[in-house]
């Protein structure tokens, strides 16, 4: 036989042109009207009663940001009685750009939601059947998103800047009789078209297919495809019966829109975007009852409670039967890398409250298709949670190696593990084209071990979720041979099966690092700030009032806290806190941080008021987790005096530092030249190397400008060691300081360098006026020190990698994050960074001709990408690291924590003693507060932070009746024996990194 297969295949895809316009084969237009919204988006009310002026298709409207109601209306022609029938409404949309353009939410003439308006999803349906002569009127909010351009510099990215062009012209607007045998029959020959491509060329099931096509097309006189279509339908029957093999893999479809809290539009358009999808989730749910929706993130649904009721009443329903999931437990899917220990636990505790509050459901898994790479501390997290799997995607974009597995167990820092799945589809955005189908099979890592991968099923980012297409091509891959099966499911159900067909997966130990995305560690330094600011004001409100309340009846501050915590984690969304999003989402975070900063400031100052007296006297708070300078930790006391620092001038220019600890050199350019450990005899700079040496790249990247920084931003530097001024100064013997200035193209910098009395850490405060493009600013320490590895605090403990690059993996991770530290040690000595707003850092380690070591550490302080936001980080910044010579990686934590929480002066009169103590400083607080249940009971929340395997006594300082091991919803847990009563206190037997709730119910 010749072979024509190609023939018939070309001819389908031209065939299908003809054939999908007959979905709708008659049509007669509406009648248009419109009322531009002057400003923000007006309430519903008032859109729909506003005054309208007639337009129609090829109306240009909609200034970008703007809200237009659109109202149409017609007449449904009384011949289309017994049909179907549907409104078509065009506001101007682009199929290729699926939410990321104007979308709209139709309304009824009584005001009742009905679905969104969507580039693939432009109809409503009017009457089914059609009695013939119903008058329609229908009511659209239609929002002139603009479309951001990717990857130039645009205006467009806030309000402030966008103008007031018109961004869109009208399209169809039609009443229009919907051919349902015609709409199936191109679902059949979609699915057989997509499956037969993916085939390989010899088996006879790829010539079955390509037969049946082929009478199909046969059948339809393409003048009158109506007419044909069932004709059609009946030779594409046998080819669609045909069962799949037993072996073949099984699809879980999970409906879902992934949407991001903010992006490329800021937040308020999302509450608007949840409302649409979740309009349209309902209304499909409606129609297919084997359809299953799921929807992460707790503060979108919260979003809906509190702006779009009714829409949100019908979602009550629709969870309540099962078919709309909640899932992740969640607050926003945040990032993971960034969030410090307690806002991570946070999100999860805010999230499942919100579930269990609203629904009655507790999520097991965490859903995390789109964040760029996983912390190693966040499966303990994930289980301390009350959780016990993980979903994500992203991974799957690594630039360099590629991932050994989809379904795996994944063990963090402590030796927790979690059952974790990678979608082998490759994409949250599934569309059931069979093209992915055919690659989550193929592309299957665990074959011959487990059969089973899941789908998330659906446009994203208010592209509308899942339509009705997918569905009905979903339903036709239940059981067709040459595609595996697909069902939807719940994620839950997913996980179970999952998990019992594959009682032992392979196991993946430490982080999950994107090879790609590095430089959302560094972008919008102020949004950064401010979370790392939030998180340690959030704790130190918290530890404060606790106190207060417990010692002195001060009214603890529950509804504000609970509101300011959900307002970080908002911001903790994994498009905000890694700075890359637009202008208008960048510029409301530091307002809301510098509104948060002043709220939690507030508590803090009333409850140290409650606690201490007068706002006047020696007693100092210490909201650190150790002691420092004789004032404990978690309490108020006066501060002892320490050994007196001297400033002296340098032989051949600059100055020295020394305070009976440590001596630093700081030469005529201002470069840190010497930092000798007096205690251990040790020089930290290796021979002729400068530190503190500001660094100057070049910084285009390939593509996802504020996102990645490329390997290639290292072959041109320029240090930056001109300088301005130099001088020291000395305010008082328990400080000494040098001042110096530097300038380089169109920005400054002034840097202080400060030695303390008792303190073995130089702390360096930078302060940029910054104004570069492209540009990328590091702050280099070259250290001599033989150390292989080097570890980087992370939440609740810290992970270790490499100094070197021995293989791909370590290759690829030329820029990583840390939280508060970075430490390196050799047998017997160690040296720390540490920061209080700074997440990016990369790290290179040579061989100088002498023989010894040299390990240079960068902090990653600003970036200067055009898109998508064009102006990002200009302007003035502040920045504190300290460089800890002589540093135990106790040490590290605990300098870590100092400089992220001062003491807080001025002091009180009377001293305060701690709420509870530890006797380990290996132990560390990460939260003391009141229970959330308003019992009064206090929480503290440890970790052992050394690790190692660590025994403490915690004592807590207030009259109590017993204790319990938590969860992070302060749950009992049962049988647990990690905590155990000794004395007036508890002691304590942690593993490395181990987590530990305890709930004290108060006496």
């Amino acid at each position: 036989m010749h072979d024509d297969r190609r023939l018939i295949e070309d001819r389908l895809g031209r065939v299908l042109d003809r054939i999908v316009p007959a979905v709708y084969p008659e049509s007669v237009p509406l009648r248009a009207s419109i009322w531009a919204a002057p400003g923000e988006p007006a309430p519903v009310a008032e859109g729909l009663a506003a005054p309208r002026t007639p337009t129609g298709p090829g109306a240009r409207w909609g200034a970008p940001w703007g809200t237009s109601w659109l109202t149409v209306e017609g007449t449904v022609p009384p011949s289309w009685a017994g049909r179907t029938v549907e409104a078509i409404i065009d506001l101007g949309f682009d199929q290729g750009m699926t939410g990321f353009q104007c979308e709209g939410l139709v309304y009824r003439a009584d005001g009742t939601p009905v679905k969104g308006l969507h580039p693939r999803n432009r109809w409503v349906r009017v009457a089914a059947p059609a009695a013939g002569g119903e008058q329609v009127l229908l009511h659209v909010e239609a929002a002139s998103n603009p479309v951001i351009p990717f990857f130039g510099p645009t205006a467009l990215g806030d309000r402030e800047t966008a103008g007031t062009e018109p961004q869109y012209r009208l399209g169809r607007m039609d009443l229009a009789v919907f051919d349902e045998e015609v709409w199936q029959l191109v679902q059949d020959l979609e699915v057989l078209g997509e499956l037969m491509h993916e085939m390989p060329d010899d088996p006879a099931r790829r010539y079955d297919i390509v037969r049946a096509i082929e009478r199909a097309l046969d059948a339809i006189d393409l003048q009158h495809v109506n007419a044909g279509a069932s004709a059609a339908r009946a030779c594409l029957a046998e080819a669609l019966a045909q069962p799949a093999i037993p072996t073949a893999h099984r699809i879980s479809a999970v409906g879902h829109a992934h949407i991001d809290t903010a992006w490329l539009w800021p937040l308020r358009e999302t509450v608007r975007k949840v409302a649409r999808t979740a309009a349209s989730m309902t209304a499909l749910l409606d129609d297919d009852p084997d359809f299953i929706f799921t929807m992460s993130q707790a503060a979108q649904y919260d979003f809906l409670k509190q702006h779009r009721p009714e829409i949100y009443a019908r979602v009550k329903a629709a969870v309540a039967e099962g078919r709309f999931v909640p899932a992740g437990g969640m607050w926003v899917e945040s990032d993971t890398n960034m969030p410090g220990s307690e806002a991570m636990a946070r999100q999860f505790v805010h999230g499942k409250r919100f579930f269990l509050a609203e629904f009655g459901i507790e999520n097991e898994e965490a859903w995390l298709p789109d964040t760029f790479g996983f912390a190693a501390g966040l499966p303990q997290i994930i289980k301390a949670a009350g959780s016990r799997w993980l979903l994500t995607q992203k991974i799957s974009w690594s630039q360099t190696n590629q991932f050994p597995h989809h379904t795996f167990l994944w063990e963090g820092i402590d030796g927790t593990r979690i059952f974790t799945h990678f979608p082998p589809v490759d994409t949250y955005n599934c569309s059931m084209q069979g093209r992915e189908i055919a690659h989550a099979a193929r592309n299957f890592k665990e074959k011959g071990r487990a059969t089973r991968s899941l789908a998330p099923t659906g446009w994203g980012d208010g592209g509308g979720g899942t339509t009705r297409e997918m569905v009905a091509k979903a339903a036709r891959m239940r059981d067709l041979e040459g595609a595996p099966t697909v069902r939807w499911d719940r994620p839950a159900d997913f996980f179970a099966a999952a998990e019992a067909e594959y009682p032992n997966p392979a196991v993946w130990v430490g982080e999950l690092y994107l090879e790609l995305h590095r430089a959302t560690l560094t972008s919008q330094a102020r949004t950064k700030q401010g979370n790392r600011r939030s998180e340690h004001l959030l704790r130190e409100a918290e530890l404060w009032a606790a106190t207060a309340a417990v010692r002195t009846g001060f009214e603890y501050p529950a509804a504000e806290l609970d509101r300011l915590w959900k307002t970080v984690l908002l911001h903790q969304f994994h498009d905000i806190l890694p700075g890359s999003s637009i202008a208008w989402v960048h510029r409301e975070a530091e307002r809301t941080y510098t509104e948060v900063a002043a709220e939690l400031s507030a508590i803090i100052e009333r409850a140290q008021w409650a606690l201490g007296g007068e706002r006047s006297g020696p007693n100092v708070f210490n909201p650190a987790p150790h002691t420092w300078r004789g004032i404990p930790a978690g309490g108020a006391a006066a501060e002892e005096p320490g050994r007196d620092c001297t400033v002296t001038e340098r032989t051949g220019g600059g100055f020295v530092l020394a305070n009976g600890l440590v001596r630093a050199e700081v030469d005529a350019r201002g470069l840190l030249v010497s930092l000798y450990d007096i205690e251990h005899d040790r020089e930290t700079l290796p021979p002729g190397a400068a530190a503190n040496l500001l660094q100057l790249h070049q910084d285009y990247p390939n593509s996802w400008d504020a996102w990645d920084v490329d390997r290639f931003y290292r072959n041109s530097v320029t240090d930056l060691a001109g300088i301005d001024f130099l001088a020291a100064e000395t305010d008082s013997p328990a400080a000494v300081a040098v001042r110096l200035g530097r300038s380089f193209g169109s920005s400054t910098v002034e840097q202080t360098l400060t030695l303390r009395s008792n303190d073995p850490a130089l702390e360096i405060a930078t302060s940029v006026d910054w104004h570069e493009t492209e540009k990328f600013l590091k702050l280099a320490f070259p250290l001599d020190i033989h150390a292989e590895r080097y570890a980087s605090e992370t939440q609740f403990g810290h992970l270790f990698r490499p100094t070197h690059t021995n293989t791909s993996w370590e290759y690829a991770k030329f820029e990583a994050c840390n939280h508060r530290f970075i430490h390196l040690a050799e047998p017997g000595w160690g040296v720390a960074l540490v920061n209080d707003s700074t997440y990016g850092h990369d790290l290179t380690r040579t061989v100088r001709p002498d023989g010894g070591a040299t390990v240079t550490v960068r902090a990653s302080l600003l970036r200067a990408p055009r898109f998508p936001d064009p102006r990002t980080d200009q302007g003035t910044h502040q920045f504190r690291h300290a460089l800890v010579p002589g540093a135990s990686i106790t040490d590290a934590v605990r300098a870590g924590y100092r400089i992220n929480l001062p003491p807080f002066t001025p002091g009180v009169a009377e001293p305060v003693a701690p709420l509870v103590t530890i006797d380990n400083d290996d132990v560390v607080t990460s939260a003391v507060k009141l229970a959330d249940d308003g019992s009064g009971d206090v929480i503290v929340r440890v970790y052992e932070a050394g690790g190692g395997r660590a025994s403490a006594l915690l004592t807590p300082e207030f009259a109590t009746t017993g204790h319990h091991c938590c969860d992070l919803l302060e749950r009992p847990l049962p049988g647990e024996t990690t905590a155990t009563p000794e004395g007036r206190g508890i002691r304590l037997r942690l593993r490395p990194f181990q987590l530990v709730t305890l709930r004290f119910v108060r006496g």
